[in-house]
């Protein structure tokens, strides 16, 4: 097989009409990109979560009407709708008949099965875009190819038999030279229901097809053209990386910034395959290479910022000069499937921080009043919200002399909730209340970048 990428849109980049006519201009142009990996269109993922949530009938069908409109302003504008539209009407139809059954009773299963039509419906419309352009695709559906577990809303890939589907399925069409239409983040597990890899997974599919592709690349097509010092939204004097390292970007996409999920990585560095992140608007502007070992490597890269923390301190004089309550706590922590990001200890307490929303699909709060009363068996529990974390990312930082000096009278003026330092050396973390959490980011960006 000779060169080849698998480039994945995102759900601005197949927001409307003319947004998908631009990606199909980039894949046009570029003959390299085989398999072209989709988001649902901007809007229809939050609309079908809020469905698959249950709700009244009058609210159900405000919402079901929306997710119509949404596929409808682009149906209309195909010179010629026939051969896609029934097929985006029985997902529609679909659509209702799940919303209903979850007005009735709700589960993981039934929000992930009604959040895939999403990308379903984008992919198929996507093809029919590019048949106007005189290009024919293959439309495929990706549940054939990536096989999970079944941990609905956040399903991990089975990657022997995810190759194996691949190598079956996917393999044969690129050869014989066709161009694939798939959608990003859905999967079957062995029961044969329809899984989700959790929001953000388009990246991850992309990401594990090349790797099971032995593709050359991945192109991340969004709506910025590259990864930024930091947000501009924030800064508007953030500057473009030209390059980066995968574990430069982990870390950033950990802690906040969102042109990157931050399971889109694994396969790639597992198997050496660059990211490319570019703006499907303005193709023309470049971007950013995520690479294994890109030169040169400053000590500051990047900050990222991560809204709607919780910080959890958990308190007892048990604790002073005992083994195994920590051991008792996480233990809690991952019945409940918590993951904590940061974390600090003194002699009769421990503070983790939280993100406030689940990584499942449907954004239910993971910190349950079952989690609270099992914690408080052991310890004090208290609970503080209104937070954010800011994220210093570079290089060997905990090596590197003067970096805390220069942070801290940067931030003198600001009250620091909790400091993670020294446990990563590509990164430095600072918990600040959230209404200072934009100023602290621009005044660290000014000393550290400008």
């Amino acid at each position: 097989m000779s060169y080849l990428s698998v480039a994945k849109f995102g759900g601005t980049s197949v927001a409307n009409y003319p947004a998908m006519q631009s990606c199909a201009n980039i894949v046009i142009a570029d003959p390299n990109t085989r398999v072209v990996v989709l988001s649902a269109s901007a809007g229809i993922t939050n609309l079908l979560v809020a469905l698959a949530n249950g709700c009244e009938e009058a609210e159900r069908n405000k919402l079901l009407n929306e997710v119509r409109q949404i596929q409808e302003n682009i149906l209309t504008e195909l010179k010629d709708d026939c051969r896609v539209r029934p097929k985006i009407e029985a997902l529609l139809a679909n659509i209702t008949s799940l919303a209903e059954a979850a007005n009735l009773a709700t589960s993981l299963a039934l929000t992930d099965e009604l959040i895939s039509h999403g990308e379903m419906m984008s992919s198929l419309i996507f093809v029919e875009v590019l048949r106007e352009l005189q290009i024919e695709a293959t439309w495929l559906d990706v549940r054939t190819i990536v096989a999970t577990n079944s941990h609905f809303g956040k399903a991990t890939p089975n990657d022997e038999q995810t190759r194996q589907n691949c190598n079956n399925l996917l393999k044969p069409l690129i050869e014989r030279g066709e161009l694939v239409i798939t959608q990003g983040f859905i999967g079957r597990d062995e029961q044969g229901k329809t899984t989700t890899l959790g929001r953000g997974g388009s990246d991850y599919s992309a990401a594990l097809l090349a790797e099971v592709l032995n593709a050359q690349d991945v192109l991340i097509w969004t709506d910025v053209a590259g990864i930024y010092t930091t947000d501009p939204r924030i800064v508007s004097n953030a500057q473009r990386i030209d390059t980066m390292s995968f574990s430069e970007a982990a870390e950033m996409a950990t802690f906040g910034a969102k042109v990157l999920h931050p399971a889109t990585l694994l396969p790639a560095v597992r198997s050496n395959i660059p990211v490319y992140v570019g703006s499907s608007k303005a193709p023309q502007d470049g971007g950013t290479w995520v690479t294994r070992n890109p030169q040169p490597r400053p000590t500051f890269r990047a900050i990222a910022l991560r809204r709607d923390q919780t910080l959890l301190t958990l308190s007892s004089l048990n604790m002073l000069y005992a083994q195994g309550f920590l051991a008792n706590i996480f233990t809690i922590l991952a019945k409940h499937k918590i993951s904590v990001d940061t974390i600090t200890t003194s002699e009769v307490s421990v503070a983790l921080t939280l993100d406030k929303m689940g990584s499942a699909s449907s954004g239910t709060g993971l910190l349950s009043q079952e989690l609270i009363d099992e914690l408080s068996q052991f310890c004090t529990v208290k609970v503080d919200t209104g937070l954010s974390l800011v994220a210093l990312i570079g290089n060997e930082l905990h090596t590197a002399s003067g970096v805390a000096k220069r942070i801290f009278e940067t931030l003198d003026a600001y009250n620091i909730r909790m400091i993670s330092y020294g446990a990563s050396t590509n990164n430095i973390c600072l918990l600040a209340d959230s209404d200072k959490a934009d100023d602290i980011v621009r005044l660290l960006h000014k000393a550290l970048f400008e």
